[in-house]
């Protein structure tokens, strides 16, 4: 039986009679391809790296599983649709707490249209992607069995500042409700979710040592997924933190180049992550960013400013 997913965060939904992914009970993720040039391109990526020797099976873990092509049922009543079935990566998550960093200064690349080169530049001039090298596209954190989850609508979401960026970092380890406004997230569950040797942060230092040497692939306008179980962590379990890489509609061949937009976003991300594990009880700061700019100048290559 195929249902809508509950937890997903950012892109097209299937809802209102629109088309958009599908899940079973079984553990599997069904994204629909995208009619262009993009839903190929993504079957060519996920053919390509499945099969791909040089991949270290340690790196295989943060990408989803793909199971193949399926003609199923759309979402928005059309008829038999191509879909791509993928692992469900938050399958294994009860009340899971996420968040969707697209990564990278810039979100095009070369071969696409002029059209969605201008589309994705204004995009990415208007978030924070070209000031940290990345930008929340969605998220939701669990707050109690009574309010539910914290869903910024995406309007908001697409809006939020650097300031922003780390306080809602703050926010998804934090025991208080994010949506108190009085009070300061407390971080509480940093070192739970953030650290450690299995932790998020140790996952990307782990992600950023294959991309420092990875000529394979250029990842333009994929995402990173963290997420945890906060209730796990209530009832002394382990949090279940981890990430996944997802979207790669926009994966272009690497031609024995580093893929330098990814590293420097995912560099970003880690450099502010870490800094909420040193120092949780600090409030975000803005001298904080532009010293960190200044010294990272890759953040802003293949602008066209």
């Amino acid at each position: 039986m195929l249902k809508v997913p509950d937890h997903q965060v950012a892109g097209h939904h299937a809802r209102d009679g629109k088309l958009g992914p599908l899940i079973d009970d079984s553990g599997r993720f069904y994204k629909p391809l995208q009619g262009d040039e993009r839903g190929s391109k993504e079957v060519a990526f996920y053919t390509s790296f499945s099969s791909n020797a040089r991949i270290p099976d340690h790196i295989r873990r943060f990408f989803p599983i793909f199971y193949g092509t399926q003609l199923l049922e759309a979402s928005d009543g059309s008829g038999l649709y191509p879909h791509l079935v993928l692992q469900d990566v938050v399958s294994g998550h009860h009340n899971p707490c996420i968040i969707d960093v697209k990564i990278g200064s810039r979100t095009w690349y070369l071969q696409a249209s002029e059209d969605y080169i201008q589309r994705s530049l204004k995009k990415d001039r208007e978030t924070t992607s070209l000031s940290l090298g990345f930008r929340i596209s969605g998220l939701q954190i669990y707050d109690s069995e009574e309010s539910g989850f914290w869903r910024p609508e995406k309007k908001r979401v697409l809006g939020f500042t650097a300031d922003d960026v780390r306080v809602v970092l703050r926010k998804f380890v934090s025991s208080n409700s994010p949506t108190d406004s009085d009070s300061e997230p407390d971080c509480s569950f940093a070192s739970a979710v953030y650290g450690g040797s299995t932790g998020i942060l140790a996952q990307l230092l782990e992600l950023k040592a294959w991309f420092e040497d990875q000529t394979i692939f250029h990842f333009f306008s994929c995402s990173i997924l963290m997420m945890y179980d906060k209730e796990a962590i209530f009832k002394g379990m382990s949090s279940g933190a981890e990430i996944k890489l997802i979207d790669f509609a926009h994966v272009v061949e690497g031609e024995g180049v580093i893929d330098h937009n990814f590293l420097g976003g995912l560099c970003s991300l880690i450099k502010m992550i870490s800094e909420i594990l040193t120092s949780p009880d600090e409030n975000p700061n803005k001298t904080c960013l532009q010293d960190y700019e200044k010294n990272h100048s890759y953040l802003e290559n293949g602008t066209t400013e």
